[in-house]
């Protein structure tokens, strides 16, 4: 099996890092005749089985032997993008991260243009990985959520005598200063508005670090967003050994308290290694490219 990747340095970088994981887990498990090489659209040919694109559309019209995969980093929603992909062949699927993703693009009409399916990127649990009992400290992950929210958050823990620190997703941080602090994390808080996947979510649980999260119903949840009242979450993956979660102040405290009453017994990186390390990825992944190779025709189902 060949797969161009085109555009493979414009990924997002973790799901650069992911799809690398991914790739180097099939060769070295699953199937070693699988090959893939970064290019551009000048380089396609019916040398490849396969070409994904996930950031940007290609006119697939004169490709009928080739099959294509695109995305997720096209948009938010849909929009004219998906249409100058031209898949008349239908030869074409679209990937998003979560289902909740998936299911947005389906309300929007998104499989009028080509089939949607479901693809998560391996997290790197080599790198956020726990080495220590001795954590004290707490972490706040803090994205376009309201001031007021965050402020809610600090002013308790303050109270709580916590000692704490901000990872502020608008302005920035280094992954390294995540990393290590997250070594040294009991807990973290999450403030988060909506996320395909929740790259960051997902390095802390897989540090081993039970989560708190205020999570949201609504894409328009997002500071300063215009968004309009669609279904969404913070935490599109998730179960009962990451921690708990909450919607609103008035339900934070009875919440808070079985959080800390139960801290030992959550088991968030055993549910990452579970569903989102290299090997359930890459296995997904595996899955989908033959099924896409395999498939006669890629047509909504």
């Amino acid at each position: 099996m060949k797969i161009l990747v085109i555009d493979f340095d414009k990924l997002h970088h973790k799901n650069k890092r992911g799809l690398i994981q991914m790739f180097s887990y099939i060769k070295k498990f699953i199937n070693q005749n699988i090959n893939y090489l970064s290019g551009n659209i000048i380089d396609i040919s019916n040398d490849y089985d396969i070409i994904y694109s996930p950031c940007r559309p290609i006119d697939t019209s004169g490709y009928p032997d080739i099959k294509f995969i695109f995305g997720p980093h096209f948009s938010v929603f849909p929009n004219r993008l998906l249409d100058s992909i031209q898949n008349t062949n239908k030869n074409c699927i679209y990937i998003q991260p979560s289902e909740w993703a998936v299911d947005v693009w389906k309300n929007l009409n998104a499989e009028d243009v080509l089939p949607l399916k479901i693809l998560s990127f391996a997290v790197n649990t080599s790198l956020f990985k726990p080495v220590t009992n001795n954590r004290d400290k707490v972490m706040i992950y803090y994205k376009r959520r309201k001031p007021a929210e965050l402020k809610f958050i600090i002013d308790f823990l303050i109270k709580k005598g916590e000692k704490f620190l901000i990872f502020n997703y608008v302005k920035r941080y280094h992954e390294r200063e995540y990393q290590t602090y997250l070594q040294q994390c009991k807990y973290g808080i999450i403030i988060d508005a909506h996320e395909s996947q929740g790259f960051a979510i997902e390095e802390a649980l897989s540090s081993d670090v039970p989560l708190l999260v205020w999570n949201v119903t609504s894409m328009n949840q997002e500071y300063l967003s215009n968004y309009s009242s669609i279904p969404a979450t913070s935490i599109p993956y998730w179960d009962e050994r990451c921690g708990e979660f909450f919607y609103n102040t008035s339900e934070f405290h009875n919440i808070y308290n079985k959080f800390i009453n139960n801290l030992s017994n959550y088991r968030p990186r055993e549910y990452i290694m579970e569903y989102l390390s290299a090997e359930p990825c890459a296995k997904r992944f595996y899955n989908l490219l033959t099924y896409v190779l395999e498939s006669h025709s890629l047509e909504t189902k």
